[in-house]
């Protein structure tokens, strides 16, 4: 082969290699951009839930008009998740899910406190959520109050909810969707999202019955 074959040979292999070089460097900074972008996304994602304190005094009423604090729930884990009646998804699906765990945990069910406490207090009254959660597990427990009442437990509890105007006047609300897991003194231990894996969440649940 002449010399300036060799030279073109020469000029395409440098070539390829460098362009090899080049992906394998932007591959590696897309990695580590995307890492980044990870922690940055999982440290927003998770709020101060492992700052302030998640958890507070409240005084409600449950469906059957008797008053419930936060002292009451004392003795037992407790499952709390914040939500309302006219709930067009996230809440029936969640309350649904806590029934079908409720049932695969067999007796060890009576051990946990399952609480569903109204960002509502407008609509649901008592009565509304007497008949509402007779659709689901009986041991779960209804709360609401006056609107007074529920801003403090959902400050408390650093729960997000608001008043949606929609058409014909009336509203829904917006609100967080996850299911809160406290020890039986009341402390934080985790969260079940809005839509995780149920052996995931099972497994959560299990490791709370055995909280010391």
């Amino acid at each position: 082969m002449s010399d300036r074959g060799n030279r073109m040979l020469l000029a395409v292999a440098f070539a390829t290699a460098a362009a090899l070089a080049v992906g394998v460097m932007g591959y590696t900074f897309w990695r580590g951009h995307q890492g980044d972008k990870a922690a940055e996304a999982r440290s927003v994602a998770a709020p101060a839930l492992a700052g302030p304190k998640v958890g507070g005094p409240f005084q409600l009423v449950d469906q059957d008009g008797r008053k419930v604090t936060e002292a009451d729930l004392r003795g037992k884990p407790t499952l709390m998740f914040f939500g309302f009646t006219f709930c067009p998804e996230v809440c029936p699906t969640t309350l649904t899910e806590l029934t079908g765990w409720l049932k695969a945990l067999g007796p060890d069910a009576d051990r946990l406190n399952v609480v569903f406490v109204s960002v509502d207090p407008e609509r649901d009254t008592p009565a509304q959520l007497k008949t509402y959660l007779s659709n689901f597990d009986p041991r779960i427990r209804g709360l609401t109050g006056t609107p007074e009442q529920v801003a403090q437990a959902a400050k408390a509890y650093r729960v997000y909810y608001r008043k949606v105007p929609v058409e014909g006047g009336e509203y829904t609300m917006d609100h967080s969707s996850m299911i809160y897991l406290f020890d039986k003194d009341g402390g934080f231990i985790e969260p079940i999202g809005y839509g995780e894996a149920g052996d995931r969440a099972m497994a959560k649940v299990r490791k709370l019955l055995q909280t010391p």
